[in-house]
């Protein structure tokens, strides 16, 4: 949880768990077909850093 307590609940954790090992298949994939596409490993590895740096909270609190 944001203030630092751990998620209780074990339908939370499923949930998470579950969204997880879905996008690491799905980054997995999406960098296999870049490299077999003939895209550069390090800048396709680069762009997916990128793209979590862009992630927006939706749910932060309004500073």
């Amino acid at each position: 949880m944001p203030d630092g307590t751990p998620v209780a609940c074990h339908e939370k954790l499923k949930v998470l768990n579950e969204n997880f090992v879905e996008l690491q298949q799905m980054l997995q994939d999406a960098l296999e077909d870049a490299v077999l596409l003939g895209c550069s490993e390090a800048q396709v590895r680069a762009v997916f850093a990128e793209m979590i740096e862009r992630l927006e909270n939706p749910y932060r609190e309004a500073q």
